[in-house]
């Protein structure tokens, strides 16, 4: 699907460059390639680019398209044309710059660069208020849906029940979670994993049908978790993000990124990175997961920063790890 938007267009942008080449040519398109139809990841783009397509300035099209998945994202990034943006993991990144399976010796996945971060995938672990649950011991003998096997929720909520001391206490359903809020409003389950931006607008109805609590994973076990897992990061979803959730809760998610490649020039990539920024406090009106990436979430990238990128963020003051420099 094409955008036409009326944001500032990229031979504008180049203008702004310091030192820039007055006759940078601008950039009159650029892909950006985020997973499935639907998927989270395709929708928050499709946000982004509604976001950025209300401002009523200049002349810059972008076209959202489907991917498959992270990997494919990275594999055939150095295929692609230079002004192209793709979504991924940070660690789909790292993997393919170790060589570890599934990327090959020969691609130069070296060039990639980091733009800027989108909301991270968190796991919430959803269960009645009125089940009892207080702990996840007291989860012995009831019965959670985690999501369809090999998903990030059903992988994470077995690791966690294992680390724990609780594999093959809990009945866990790997099915999908569509109908869990249902399942659960029902009684026919005690809670159920799920993995997205927060707040989850689902997760927010029903919170507001059925009283909830959100079992977290914090301290020692956290730090546990995490040093066997280098995808994931710890996240506190805030209180009051979900009616009657009165408390932080500490849990763990998976970073997300927007990234390209050193084909991208360095005008396009200070341009793109500026319009995220500018318009990431409307997109946080309309949709308040994106006010959970701040400058601070740049730390998760885990590799270089486009030249154009690392401009933008020096010339608005913002730290950045040297890890991204």
């Amino acid at each position: 699907m094409l955008f036409h938007l009326f944001g500032v267009a990229l031979g504008l942008a180049a203008a702004l460059l310091a030192g820039a080449p007055a006759a940078a040519d601008p950039v009159p398109q650029v892909t950006i390639r985020a997973g499935k139809a639907g998927s989270a990841y395709n929708l928050l783009l499709h946000e982004l680019v509604e976001a950025i397509g209300a401002d009523p300035k200049g002349a810059l099209v972008l076209e959202l398209e489907e991917s498959q998945s992270s990997v494919q994202n990275v594999m055939e990034a150095a295929k692609r044309a230079p002004n192209e943006i793709f979504t991924a993991t940070p660690s789909v990144v790292r993997t393919a710059l170790r060589r570890e399976k599934p990327f090959d010796a020969k691609t130069r996945y070296e060039n990639i660069r980091a733009l800027f971060p989108i909301p991270f995938q968190s796991v919430h672990w959803v269960v009645r208020d009125d089940a009892g649950v207080r702990s996840w011991a007291d989860l012995t003998g009831k019965t959670l849906i985690t999501g369809v096997r090999g998903s990030l929720g059903e992988r994470h909520t077995a690791a966690v029940l294992d680390l724990l001391g609780l594999e093959g206490k809990v009945g866990l359903l790997d099915l999908d979670t569509t109908n869990a809020p249902a399942a659960l409003r029902e009684g026919k389950v005690t809670g159920f994993t799920l993995v997205g931006p927060f707040p989850i607008a689902s997760l927010v109805d029903l919170a507001r049908t059925v009283p909830l609590r959100l079992l977290g994973l914090d301290g020692d076990r956290l730090t546990t978790f995490l040093a066997g897992d280098d995808t994931a990061v710890p996240v506190v979803i805030p209180a009051d993000t979900y009616p009657g959730v009165s408390e932080d809760v500490p849990t763990i998610a998976l970073p997300v990124g927007a990234y390209t490649t050193t084909k991208m020039n360095d005008a396009a990539a200070y341009a793109l990175t500026k319009l995220f920024w500018t318009h990431k406090a409307v997109l946080g009106r309309d949709n308040p997961h994106w006010q959970t990436i701040t400058p601070a979430t740049l730390s998760t990238l885990g590799v270089k920063l486009h030249r154009g990128a690392l401009r933008y963020y020096k010339e608005s003051g913002v730290s950045v790890p040297k890890s991204l420099q």
